[in-house]
Order: C-alpha cells, then structure tokens, then sequence
C-alpha cells in the first residue's frame, strides 16, 4: 500500500467505517437497549472487524459518547420568529433526542467517568445542549426583544427536562415542556 493510500481523508474509508458504525449502534440500542449492546454485535451490523471498533473505541461506553457527541443537529426545528413558540420548540426536540430508545443511553455514555474525564463530558454535553437554543436566544436580541440568558434557558427548562428523563419521572412530556417555557418569565423589550 502506498504513503497515499494509507492517509485519512475527509469522506474516505474512516468517515464511511465511522457512520457504518454509528448507524449500527443506534439501531441495536434501539432495538435491544443499551445494556444488551457489544462490541461485536455492532461490527457485525456494520459490517466491520470488531478488531477495528477494539482498536478505535475501545469499549461500548467508548463507541456510544462518540455516537452522543456526532449526533447531527440537522433534524433541529426551524426558528419561527416568535421567543416562547421557539423556545418550547427547542425544548420539545430536546426532549424527543432524549427519550428516543437509546437517547438516554447515549447521554449516560458520554458523560461516564469510565469513558473520559467525567467533568469534560459533561461540559461537551452542555456545550453542544446549550448551541441547541444560542440561536434562539439570538434571532430574539436581533428583533429587538429581551430574551433570558443561555445559562438561564439551561437552568429553568434543559435541566429540568434531563433530570426527569434520567430519572423516568411520569409526565415527562410535550405538555410538560410547554408549561416550563409558559412559567418562565422574561422581561420585554425595553422602550427605545
């Protein structure tokens, strides 16, 4: 094989080997569940050598916080224009990627100690939660509204929503998010 051959490109073998793989592990997880999950099952599903999810994830707990880190944001509701409407719509598909079978899973993966150093997980956890509703936030600032901070979305409607679904607290729904969005309050626009 030649020095050209061997070296990664970006749409080469290692990004199809990656998606094979990915796609595979959310399908078993959703069909199976996490814990009945392997290694080797996933290759076969993807139609790769285990050797190469063992030399390049290393474990399952490894392959899932790779897939929770990858996950596209394509599927993302569109902004309406309209501060509560896109909040609420944000929050409902937060909480559908979660509750998905699997989503939970792949959340736990990616913030479990064995996988990384625990806190870096979960701050790429909340980063990536967190770019979810900037937009939001910011198409309201440039209508000239006053919207919540980022931090103030993420403490009064995110964690609420990832506490009750870790926790499979019943209620947990589209109703449930609309009423957090309704009872945070934020300030109008000031008067020009």
């Amino acid at each position: 094989m030649n020095a050209d051959a061997s070296t990664k490109r970006p749409g080469g073998r290692s990004t199809r080997v990656r998606a094979a793989v990915h796609g595979a592990a959310v399908a078993l997880v959703a069909e199976r569940g996490a814990d009945q999950v392997t290694l080797p099952a996933v290759a076969e599903r993807a139609g790769v050598n285990s050797s190469t999810l063992y030399r390049r994830w290393g474990t399952l707990a490894a392959l899932l916080a790779d897939v929770a880190q990858h996950r596209s944001e394509a599927d993302a509701p569109p902004l309406v224009g309209d501060l509560r409407t896109d909040l609420e719509n944000q929050a409902v598909w937060t909480l559908a990627e979660l509750s998905r079978p699997g989503g939970i899973a792949f959340f736990r993966a990616e913030v479990a100690p064995d996988v990384d150093e625990r806190h870096e997980g979960l701050r790429e956890c909340l980063r990536r939660v967190g770019e979810r509703f900037r937009p939001v936030l910011a198409t309201a600032r440039e209508r000239g509204d006053a919207p919540p901070s980022l931090e103030q979305v993420l403490d009064r409607i995110v964690a609420p929503l990832y506490f009750r679904v870790v926790f499979s607290i019943p209620g947990t729904d589209e109703a449930y998010v609309r009423e957090l969005v309704a009872g945070f309050v934020w300030e109008p626009a000031p008067e020009p």
